[in-house]
């Protein structure tokens, strides 16, 4: 597996396991009928952000991060980023390996820490993996999302020094 940054022809490969993500409605706190459109804007446009593929031996991604200052301005030291593994590629390693790559990329690029401001509680694969990267939850806001599955769930707001 390689990790890279993202190119505009990269959207083709991420779109497909992107909206079946975002369709779901279990992780992310988009509208499950996000537009292809709009979700390569929020993805792949965001003001001072970065994105990046991880490639399998074939070329092919399967998995993708972006990263962006959490707030404008004065709040621009902290980064916030988003991760997307395609459920095909799930359990080989792909979202840490992302993850200690967009970690060590912020904090190269001078970010000085890296917050998240929605993890769905339920999502507890991801949050093993923020714990074992060092964040911590600072606040979880109760009933926050709705889950398809779960009904009204926490979002956690997680934080790590860089």
């Amino acid at each position: 597996m390689r990790i890279r940054d993202a190119h505009g022809e990269d959207w083709d490969a991420i779109w497909p396991f992107l909206h079946e993500i975002v369709a779901d409605g279990e992780t992310y706190c988009w509208p499950a009928a996000t537009s292809e459109e709009d979700a390569r804007a929020w993805w792949m446009e965001k003001a001072g952000g970065r994105v990046f593929v991880a490639e399998g031996d074939d070329g092919s991604v399967l998995g993708t991060a972006e990263m962006h200052p959490n707030q404008p301005a004065a709040g621009s030291h902290v980064a916030n980023a988003g991760f997307m593994v395609a459920p095909s590629a799930g359990g080989r390693g792909i979202g840490r390996a992302l993850a200690v790559h967009v970690l060590e990329k912020a904090a190269s690029d001078g970010f000085r820490a890296m917050q998240f401001n929605a993890v769905v509680e339920t999502n507890v694969g991801a949050i093993a993996l923020w714990q074992s990267l060092g964040f911590r939850i600072l606040a979880t806001v109760p009933e926050a999302f709705d889950s398809p599955s779960h009904g009204l769930v926490g979002l956690h707001i997680m934080h790590r020094m860089l």
